[in-house]
């Protein structure tokens, strides 16, 4: 007789408890619209109940603005009285926190309605029904992140970030130094202890490099065969990351752009497709001939344009755009060339991938994969061939096409066609809402730019 699923979830609480009998409370974690982290914590006694009944989650968690303000007119607020949905544990997320002083877990969580189906706004079932066309085909997804962030100082100037003093030199670092070890060497305890951490908790981070800009560092993920699993180890990094750097009294940003003349911090994805044999569909001695890879290049292009709200769902996001910066600003492609939009890595014939290379370290990682395999998905129903490949600087022979600013995203999303067959269009309706909302309040505040500039010479 097999185990009912509640039974089998049951055993895992079960069975982490009894590991882990030091654990005091268990933190209830579910990613937000902007991929923040929200949710509860409870008593280590209450997490047989969390498993068996779930826990009330208010439906507007998914129509919060950046400063957690619930944005009415998503409806998801007052209209419908601010009614809870009910949250059920994610399988296999079960985990310590290993920076908390008190033994604590934590848990992630997906929100449903009340009856038990999956509710439209959570992010993590707006990529599970693209997911779903994928698994329709007898194809699974296999995905890695790349995530960049800063290291800062947690005494800031003026309300703007600098680089932490080194905890070995006691010196701020003000060069680029790309890939410079000795970079590693002076934070080394902080980054050591986020490796040390993701091994705690399963999360598959596999190596850490020195980016191109003062305390910037880039942690790659290892490739899973579960789109949605990818997502939430990325989700979990960066609460990782911002918390053992705490620990070592540094702050962390995600910040697209940070500083102004240095590199902001990008979130690319790694992407190849299995067949029902678990062989990658885009394996190629000439990845060029491969018909599969090309037309999911040809997909991504096409709806990258339409995409860009959800990789870059800020207005500071399009601020990190710029040739010197190898962020790519046109639909193009080329084979292991960094200057593109897609790229493809030429190494071994099985390892060929796609490599997107456009999205900010602030896009929600579930709605950015969402974007992405509908644009996979798209190119291989449709068998849409791409442009030809970039050879050299795609930046020299490309004018910039995608949006340069989040109104004129929002309106590409809202109207895209293609889009609107992957991602239910009451949850482009409910994005477009919460963002047009933090525009128009941006747009209303006066710099301090404007003063410097106006204030005496009008």
């Amino acid at each position: 007789m097999s185990v009912p699923p509640r039974a089998v979830q049951l055993n895992e609480a079960n069975a982490f408890l009894k590991e882990h009998p030091e654990v005091l409370y268990v933190d209830l974690l579910i990613a937000d619209m902007n991929g923040v982290v929200r949710g509860k914590r409870i008593e280590r006694t209450s997490l047989h109940k969390v498993y068996e009944k779930g826990i009330n989650l208010p439906a507007s968690l998914f129509a919060l603005d950046i400063n957690g303000s619930t944005v009415e007119s998503t409806g998801l607020g007052l209209d419908i009285g601010d009614a809870d949905r009910i949250c059920y544990p994610i399988p296999d997320t079960l985990c310590n926190e290993p920076w908390q002083k008190r033994p604590t877990a934590q848990l992630l969580m997906t929100m449903h309605e009340l009856e038990g189906e999956p509710f439209f706004a959570d992010p993590r079932e707006v990529l599970r029904q693209v997911v779903e066309k994928f698994d329709a085909m007898g194809l699974t997804i296999c995905a890695a992140f790349e995530l960049e962030f800063y290291l800062i100082d947690q005494e800031n100037v003026n309300g703007r970030p600098q680089p932490p003093p080194s905890p070995i030199s006691g010196k701020r670092p003000h060069s680029t130094q790309v890939y410079l070890i000795d970079d590693l060497d002076e934070y080394v305890d902080c980054l050591q202890d986020i490796l040390e951490g993701a091994k705690e908790q399963g999360i598959p981070a596999d190596a850490i490099v020195k980016e191109s800009a003062p305390a910037q560092f880039e942690v790659n993920l290892h490739h899973v065969a579960d789109a949605m699993k990818a997502c939430d180890y990325a989700v979990l990094l960066k609460r990782l990351i911002k918390n053992i750097a705490y620990d070592h009294e540094m702050d962390t940003t995600f910040m697209a752009k940070p500083y102004p003349g240095q590199a902001g911090n990008g979130l690319h994805v790694h992407i190849s497709i299995l067949d029902k044999d678990g062989k990658n569909i885009f394996t190629s001695e000439d990845p060029e001939q491969n018909a599969a890879l090309r037309h999911a290049i040809g997909g991504v292009l096409e709806t990258l344009p339409a995409s860009m709200a959800f990789l870059c769902p800020n207005v500071n996001s399009y601020r990190r755009f710029g040739a010197q910066f190898y962020v790519p600003n046109s639909p193009c492609w080329g084979l292991d060339n960094r200057t593109v939009a897609l790229r493809v890595p030429t190494g071994t014939p099985d390892a060929v991938r796609l490599e997107h290379r456009v999205a900010g370290a602030d896009a929600n990682p579930y709605l950015l994969m969402a974007a992405v395999l509908a644009g996979v998905h798209h190119g291989l129903t449709n068998q849409v061939e791409p442009n030809e490949p970039v050879t050299g600087n795609s930046y020299e022979q490309n004018e910039q096409s995608l949006p340069t600013n989040l109104r004129d995203a929002l309106r590409l999303l809202d109207d895209s066609e293609v889009l609107a067959k992957y991602i239910d269009p009451k949850y482009i309706d409910i994005f477009v809402a919460c963002k047009e909302s933090e525009l128009e309040e941006f747009e209303h505040s006066i710099s301090d730019l404007e003063y410097n500039w106006y204030l005496h010479t009008v």
